[in-house]
């Protein structure tokens, strides 16, 4: 096995695939059905070679390891992903950590999560907080498929809202009332010079025009208009647009002193703020 995953290693490394050992081995680990820290004292059978032999070659493609998988972890989470749907990006977690840190002590809080995708934020905050009410609002209905199925998979209720996270009459009936609202929405800047596998998302999850701000100054308005007075907005943002991203919430008005929150690579990427 440690030969097979060197030469998977040299064909992922050849393929600009970062970082390619830790491909080869969660490759393994996915096509033996076992934890990545014992694939490399596994016995195989003699489909192995062959199996994996197809996974590596998907991936030297640059189709997702997350596609071949047909996982995506997420905190303590593992998420359904697939084409159609955003895969969800380690850095996200510290935006629902925040979340339910933020949310400790408000009895059953009401919870709105823009754009969730495969439903990341909004399940880990439902699994973390059993009596939230959850509204997962998401345009696509792929990406609605498998935020149903991850969902139920994980035992947890949330409220599937079919519509734009910038719609002016989003959830109108929750106007004032919302504790929270949390955001990983479309923020990169339309570009052709990203890795490979990005172009794999769904673009409408991924870009937001010309500098990746569209949709934030689109949900900045309906959040401030869905809180209640205390309560919390938190955005994720490119980490190039984290001012662009305070001037969008100052210049929407009615929140308070603004806190920036770092990603794990110790960049600017969240901006949170209380309503006034």
């Amino acid at each position: 096995m440690r030969e097979q995953l060197l030469d998977a290693t040299s064909i992922l490394a050849d393929a600009g695939v970062p970082p390619p050992d830790v491909d080869a081995r969660l490759l393994a680990a996915h096509v033996l059905g076992m934890s990545p820290m014992a694939v490399t004292f596994a016995e195989v059978d003699e489909t192995f070679a062959e199996r994996f032999a197809g996974v590596v070659k998907r991936r030297a493609q640059r189709e997702p390891l997350q596609h071949i998988t047909g996982t995506a972890p997420f905190g303590p989470l593992d998420l359904a992903v697939g084409p159609g749907v955003f895969i969800p990006r380690p850095e996200t977690e510290v935006l629902a950590d925040w979340a339910v840190r933020t949310l400790a002590g408000t009895p059953a809080p009401t919870v709105v999560d823009m754009g969730t995708g495969s439903g990341a934020l909004a399940i880990y905050v439902a699994s973390h907080i059993p009596e939230a009410r959850v509204y997962a609002v998401e345009l696509s209905a792929t990406a609605r498929e498998y935020a149903a199925r991850n969902a139920a998979s994980h035992g947890v209720r949330i409220t599937l809202v079919d519509a734009s996270m910038t719609d002016p009459q989003l959830l109108r009936d929750l106007d004032g009332a919302v504790d929270l609202v949390v955001a990983n929405p479309p923020y990169v800047p339309d570009t052709p010079d990203l890795e490979p596998e990005v172009y794999c998302d769904p673009p409408e999850a991924v870009f937001s025009g010309a500098d990746g701000m569209d949709a934030i100054r689109g949900l900045v308005p309906v959040a401030q208009r869905l809180l209640r007075p205390g309560g919390w907005l938190g955005v994720e943002h490119d980490d190039v647009t984290s001012t662009s991203t305070c001037s969008v919430i100052e210049a929407c008005g009615g929140f308070g002193p603004l806190t920036v929150l770092r990603d794990l690579a110790g960049r600017n990427r969240f901006v949170c703020a209380s309503k006034l």
